[in-house]
């Protein structure tokens, strides 16, 4: 039950000895249910029987007693179960979200959305279900039936064994049952998540979708998961009732015996009226665990499923990770690697990087797919590298190997000298500050979005990088100026204002190497010329990498690279790129649409 064992380590102690002191009460209120079934038959062979009406009441208040105490101690174990079991989902989900927030973005590639949310919430609350009702439901089929057995055999032993006679029987029907559900819960897991992701999806590309008048496609994709998923739920309801029937005869088959027997041994003078009283009354004690055990191993079976989704995301370890011994130079030999690192410390080994980049002949691959190929090139600290080419060249994969979102396969990348291998994750991530064409923003104010990196950075900052990101015009124009919620994603922002707050975030952490993908794509000519005077009046100094497909963004660079099907095939500056009359020539007469003569220069 490794399972078991997984959820037991990350409960609290408070929490151990809550659940322990919970299953021990279920125990002891299931055996309770014994008691008053003894004393009634007392109650039937003393004052019924043998006419004698002095104990009725002492037997009435001690019924009335075991009942209230038993009521009692019950309320205390459930409350002690939800107490141990939401602590238990508490510690599990926070130690899941950890762990996804930490991990490398092949994790990403391989898990969608839907599913990883998926986990975070159904599954996870399986495991609380677990805890909080299926283990004390466990403990109260397994007591109850053990007792009760028990005093049957101690009453009339003979009529016991013919009861128990049956249970043999439903052991074998139980496993097989089990054996034919577990991959039912299996595939209904899959087409679940399978349903969220396509639910996730359609809501995150709602605007796609209206775009192109797609509602009814998309109606008919989530339809046809959500039929398979209710497909997958009948056929496991099919599967049980396959075997309802037969575990609902045997446990009816009991009480006809019961009857039966128990008159003929009344009769025989080897059972009194209160004997056959208990066994009348405690018969459903040996029935209700069996009529119990198809829905009981149906949600066992959930939640072990459950369970194996959430293990299998819980121990997933990144490979890009902090070496052991990581440090970054400069800071004084720190000690890096160590998740209690604060904030000021990250800017304190960021403040040491210079800036020099380097790519010595770094090939890497998605998968299958080549996306470089022995790419070498160095930027000095302070310089600007320009980089355009056609789509798909690997142009953002260079961002992505620099702040080692990947690793590369041959060749190595290199900050100051040092491999990025070597550097600590949040130290080179803070240096490396990116802006990126495809802008993710955050459900929070205009403010907490441009302070996302710094967030003890003053209000004179945040509005100063959003006016070197020529974005404080239009901030102020917003209903609540810095402090307008912007929606999900940035809904209700048009492309332009959503890249100008991405670079604002990117500057406002005053990287050592700013990247901008793209950034300025979307801007008119007019305020792409703002943001290139602005960026060259920074209050600090930094390496610039600019990747871009327009050639106004990329003229001023010290050295323009042309990526082309993951190989550098030009490089130089502006005037030494357009005397070589390749790409970027041809890319240059594309956007100014004019004829440059062969003996003339810009």
């Amino acid at each position: 039950m490794f399972q078991l064992r997984w959820i037991w380590r990350y409960m609290d102690k408070s929490c151990h000895v809550r659940f322990v002191f919970g299953m021990i009460l279920s125990g002891v209120t299931s055996g309770l249910l014994l008691v008053n079934p003894f004393l009634s038959s007392l109650l039937i062979n003393t004052v019924i029987v043998g006419q004698n009406t002095a104990p009725l009441l002492p037997l009435l208040g001690l019924m009335m007693g075991v009942t209230v105490t038993r009521l009692g101690l019950r309320y205390t174990m459930i409350l002690l179960l939800e107490t141990a079991s939401q602590n238990a989902l508490f510690n599990l989900r926070c130690r899941l979200y950890r762990g996804m927030e930490y991990q490398e973005m092949r994790f990403f590639d391989r898990y969608r959305t839907g599913d990883l949310m998926t986990r975070l919430s159904a599954d996870l609350d399986w495991c609380r279900h677990f805890l909080a009702y299926l283990s004390f439901n466990v403990v109260d089929t397994v007591v109850m039936f053990v007792s009760t057995l028990t005093f049957f055999l101690f009453i009339q032993w003979e009529l016991a064994l013919i009861l128990t006679a049956i249970t043999p029987i439903l052991m074998l029907v139980t496993r097989r049952y089990a054996s034919k559900v577990n991959p039912q819960f299996v595939d209904m897991r899959a087409r679940f998540a399978k349903l969220n992701s396509a639910a996730q999806e359609n809501i995150a590309g709602n605007r796609a979708v209206k775009a192109f008048a797609r509602e009814p496609y998309e109606n008919e994709r989530f339809d046809e998961k959500n039929h398979a998923f209710l497909e997958s739920n009948l056929r496991i309801n099919r599967t049980w009732m396959t075997f309802f029937p037969f575990l609902e005869s045997m446990a009816g088959l009991m009480t006809i015996i019961t009857i039966f027997i128990g008159g003929l041994f009344i009769m025989l003078g080897r059972l009194d009226a209160g004997g056959l009283f208990i066994f009348t009354s405690l018969t459903w004690a040996l029935a209700t665990p069996m009529r119990n055990l198809g829905p009981l191993l149906n949600d066992l079976q959930r939640f072990f499923t459950s369970a194996d989704k959430i293990i299998e995301v819980f121990y997933a370890r990144p490979l890009i990770a902090d070496r052991p011994d990581a440090a970054a130079p400069g800071a004084a030999g720190k000690a890096n690697g160590n998740a209690a690192d604060t904030d000021a410390e990250d800017k304190a080994d960021a403040s040491v990087i210079r800036g020099a980049v380097v790519f010595d002949h770094v090939s890497f691959s998605h998968g299958k797919t080549g996306i470089l190929h022995d790419v070498s090139f160095t930027v000095p600290p302070g310089k600007t590298l320009a980089v355009m080419g056609p789509t798909g060249g690997g142009k953002t994969t260079l961002i992505q190997l620099l702040a080692r979102f990947y690793d590369t396969e041959e060749g190595a990348v290199s900050l100051d000298g040092v491999n990025v291998r070597d550097w600590p994750l949040h130290a080179l991530r803070h240096a490396v500050g990116c802006a990126t064409q495809d802008v993710f923003l955050f459900s929070d104010t205009v403010e907490g979005n441009i302070a996302y990196g710094d967030l003890t950075m003053s209000e004179e900052d945040v509005h100063d990088f959003a006016r070197r990101a020529a974005a404080a015009e239009f901030i102020e124009h917003m209903p609540q100026g810095y402090d307008t919620i912007v929606g999900e994603r940035g809904v209700g922002l048009s492309g332009g204002q959503k890249q100008r707050l991405a670079l604002a975030r990117a500057l406002a952490i005053r990287p050592t190497v700013l990247v901008l993908d793209d950034t300025t794509s979307a801007l008119d000519m007019e305020t792409e010329v703002e943001i290139q005077k602005q960026l060259h009046e920074l209050p600090f100094v930094c390496t610039k990498i600019i990747i871009a497909g327009r050639v106004s963004s990329a003229k001023d660079a010290d050295e323009i690279l042309i990526l082309d099907s993951g190989r550098i095939t030009e490089r130089g500056t502006h005037r030494e790129l357009l005397a070589a009359r390749g790409y970027y020539y041809e890319t240059y007469l594309l956007q100014n649409a004019s004829f440059i003569p062969p003996e003339s220069s810009p």
